[in-house]
């Protein structure tokens, strides 16, 4: 196999991480399901693992889904040479319904490296941009607005239930005491001095910046991404044909339990992976967002 891991182009740079993981999960379809079977790449971004796909196995068609015209743009890009094997339509995957039943469903939850490394779309504390965070760009809600407009106590239990966050009643604490002092932040370095001021001196020099768990709660939040998920793993189930399979890769553990527990609990699916696949020695090394991933996967009895 001639693999092609990173993908390049003028919008979008992108590792995809666990793609030989993948591409061998892939492997174990029935032969009946690889034979002119079809694919959803359910988070498409920039078409990484969907362009592995596609060269790998030259019988099998994908359905991408994005909520990001940045990557929508790049994937369509990327895969053009695909022609009629790839179909990439502008939808969140929760709310998608397909034609018809699919051999394999795929997604990769984690925020793409452009998304992160791109200033203006708020994601990041290290480059200093506008509150935003927002996934999809034409929706209202943004991370300057979420924290504006919620109380103390509720932005506490949010950070606290989507950041897990020890820190969070102090935190959401200051962040109001500097609204209300008419301090509006001028962007993520500001919100993010803010939250490590909440910690105590001995946690702040650690590996993990302080503001990390609140950027990840506030980011839950406005994208929705935990109950987008919850329905992906109720619905997710009906689109696939018998034998096939569904995997996804999280990165971090809220996402993670809800993936564990729907395929151990959920009667249409028998588990493939007891514990998950995580990335190796050398790609952890060659791609340090890889250490965190975590890919499960579950086939349709």
């Amino acid at each position: 196999m001639k693999e092609e891991s990173k993908i390049v182009t003028s919008k979008f740079k992108h590792t995809p991480v666990l793609s030989r993981e993948v591409i061998d999960a892939i492997s174990q379809l029935p032969a009946t399901l690889l034979t002119k079977g079809k694919l959803i790449d359910a988070t498409i971004g920039g078409g990484g693992h969907a362009s592995l796909v596609l060269e790998t196995y030259p019988n099998l068609h994908i359905i991408g889904l994005d909520q990001d015209p940045t990557a929508i743009s790049a994937a369509t890009d990327r895969l053009e040479n695909y022609g009629s094997r790839v179909k990439i339509l502008a939808s969140n995957f929760a709310d998608f319904v397909p034609e018809e039943k699919v051999s394999f469903i795929f997604a990769d939850l984690g925020v793409s490296s452009p998304q992160i490394d791109e200033a203006k779309r708020g994601f990041s504390f290290r480059l200093d941009g506008p509150l935003d965070m927002r996934m999809n760009p034409q929706k209202d809600l943004t991370a300057a607005k979420l924290i504006q407009e919620t109380d103390e106590k509720a932005l506490a239990d949010l950070i606290y239930k989507f950041g897990e966050e020890r820190f969070s009643r102090r935190i959401a604490r200051s962040i109001k005491q500097d609204l209300l002092a008419n301090n509006p932040y001028a962007g993520t370095a500001s919100l993010a001095s803010t939250i490590a001021s909440c910690y105590p001196a001995k946690f702040r020099n650690r590996r993990i910046h302080p503001a990390t768990k609140t950027f990840q709660a506030l980011r839950i939040a406005i994208n929705n991404e935990l109950e987008a998920l919850e329905k992906l793993l109720v619905e997710a189930p009906n689109w696939l044909l018998p034998g096939g399979f569904i995997g996804i890769i999280s990165f971090h553990s809220l996402e993670d339990r809800l993936v564990k527990h729907s395929f151990m609990k959920d009667e249409r699916l028998e588990r493939i992976t007891r514990k998950p696949i995580v990335a190796s020695a050398e790609e952890k090394l060659l791609n340090i967002r890889s250490r965190s991933a975590k890919f499960r996967i579950a086939m349709k009895a």
